[in-house]
C-alpha cells in the first residue's frame, strides 16, 4: 500500500510539473512576443539629431548652426570644357559628388553673441532650407539673446532667416552689419530696375528682409576695416557679390575664417579653383579672390568655417594637393577640439 501511495504522489508531482513547466512557455513565448509586436506597429521617425556643433578657437565659443541640404546643379558652374566633362562623369560614379548643406555660425565672446549669416529661413523655396533657428535652440540659445549679426552678403540663403516672410524681425535685440557695398547694391530701386529678370528675386528678398531692421535702427554698413567686434579683422572677398565679405576672428593665437560663399561646390571648387558659379556677379575677380584666400590659407592655420559644404559641421582647414586643394574637415566628437 505504502509503495502504491508512493508512485501515485509521484505521478501528481510530476504531472504538476509538467503543467508548470508547458504553462511558463506560454507566459515566455507572449513576454518575447509582445515587444516584437509592438515593434511592427512603431512608427518611424525620420527627423535626425539637432544641427549643431561646438567648437573651441582660443576662447572663443563657435557653434555650427544647420540649415538644410540640398544639391548643386553641375549646370550652375563654369569651367572648361574638359574640366566640366569631367565633373559630370565623376557625378555618374558619386552622385553625391554635388552635395551641398547650408549654415550659420554663431560665436560666443563670453560677452557677446554673433551670429555670421543667418540661413535661408523661408525665402529659399523647396522648404529644404531654414533650419538654423532650431539648430540655434537646440544648442541652448534664443534668437533674443543674439547680440550682432554679421552678414557675409545679401543672398536670401544666408540672410532670409533674418526677417519673418511677415516681416517681423526675427533677431529683435541683434543689430546687423553688411558692407556698404552690398547693402548699396541690392538694396537700390535703380539697380533692381535694370538687373536681369532672372535676378529680381535676389534684389527683391533683399529689400524686404532688410526692411524691418532698417526701420528699427538696427541696419549698419561697413566701407573699410573699422571695428566691429574685439578680435575680429573684415576681409574682403570681392567677385561673389559686389561688397562679399569674410570675417576673421583671433583668440589666443589661434583662427577662424567665416568665408561666405567662396566655395559653392567644394569638392569641385577646391580641386578646380578657377570653376565659377553663375551666381558670382563678376567671375573673373571671384576666381581670382579663390585663388589667393585658397593659397594664403593653404600656408598659414586658419580654421576655416563655410556655409556650403558636403560634410557637416562645415569647419575645416586646407591642404595643397596638385593644382589645387584638400579639405581637412573638423571630424565630429563629443569632445571639445581644439585642433
Amino acid at each position: 500500500m505504502k509503495n502504491k501511495l508512493v508512485v501515485r504522489s509521484r505521478n501528481v508531482l510530476k504531472r504538476n510539473a509538467l503543467r508548470f513547466a508547458a504553462a511558463l512557455l506560454v507566459a515566455l513565448a507572449s513576454f518575447v512576443a509582445a515587444p516584437n509586436a509592438a515593434l511592427t506597429q512603431a512608427p518611424q521617425h525620420h527627423d535626425q539629431v539637432p544641427g549643431f556643433y561646438r567648437q573651441k578657437v582660443g576662447d572663443l565659443e563657435v557653434t555650427a548652426l544647420f540649415d538644410g541640404h540640398g544639391v548643386f546643379d553641375p549646370h550652375w558652374l563654369n569651367g572648361t570644357k574638359a574640366t566640366m566633362d569631367g565633373v559630370v562623369e565623376a557625378l555618374h560614379e558619386d552622385p553625391r559628388l554635388l552635395d551641398v548643406s547650408d549654415e550659420g555660425f554663431l560665436v560666443n565672446t563670453g560677452k557677446q553673441l554673433i551670429l555670421v549669416d543667418a540661413g535661408a529661413g523661408t525665402w529659399w523655396g523647396g522648404g529644404a532650407l531654414g533650419r538654423l533657428l532650431g539648430s540655434l535652440r537646440s544648442a541652448g540659445y534664443t534668437p533674443e539673446e543674439v547680440d550682432i549679426v554679421l552678414v557675409t552678403h545679401l543672398h536670401s540663403d544666408h540672410v532670409g532667416g533674418l526677417t519673418t516672410q511677415d516681416g517681423k524681425r526675427v533677431f529683435p535685440n541683434a543689430d546687423v552689419y553688411v558692407a556698404k557695398a552690398e547693402s548699396d547694391f541690392w538694396l537700390s530701386p535703380e539697380i533692381a530696375a535694370k538687373a536681369p529678370k532672372d535676378a529680381q528675386p535676389f534684389f527683391q528678398s533683399a529689400q524686404a528682409i532688410a526692411a524691418p531692421y532698417i526701420k528699427a535702427g538696427k541696419w549698419h554698413t561697413f566701407s573699410g576695416s573699422e571695428p566691429i567686434v574685439d578680435g575680429m579683422q573684415l576681409v574682403p572677398l570681392p567677385g561673389h557679390t559686389p561688397g562679399h565679405t569674410g570675417y576673421e576672428f583671433s583668440s589666443k593665437g589661434q583662427k577662424i575664417l567665416f568665408w561666405g560663399d567662396i566655395v559653392h561646390a567644394q569638392r569641385v571648387q577646391l580641386r578646380h579653383p578657377e570653376v565659377t558659379a553663375v551666381f558670382d556677379i563678376n567671375q573673373t575677380a571671384a576666381a581670382a579672390t579663390r585663388n589667393q584666400l585658397l593659397a594664403r590659407l593653404a600656408r598659414e592655420d586658419v580654421l576655416i568655417a563655410t556655409p556650403h559644404t558636403s560634410l557637416f559641421p562645415a569647419l575645416g582647414r586646407l591642404h595643397r594637393e596638385g593644382n589645387g586643394y584638400s579639405w581637412v574637415p573638423v571630424v565630429f566628437t563629443d569632445q571639445w577640439d581644439t585642433r
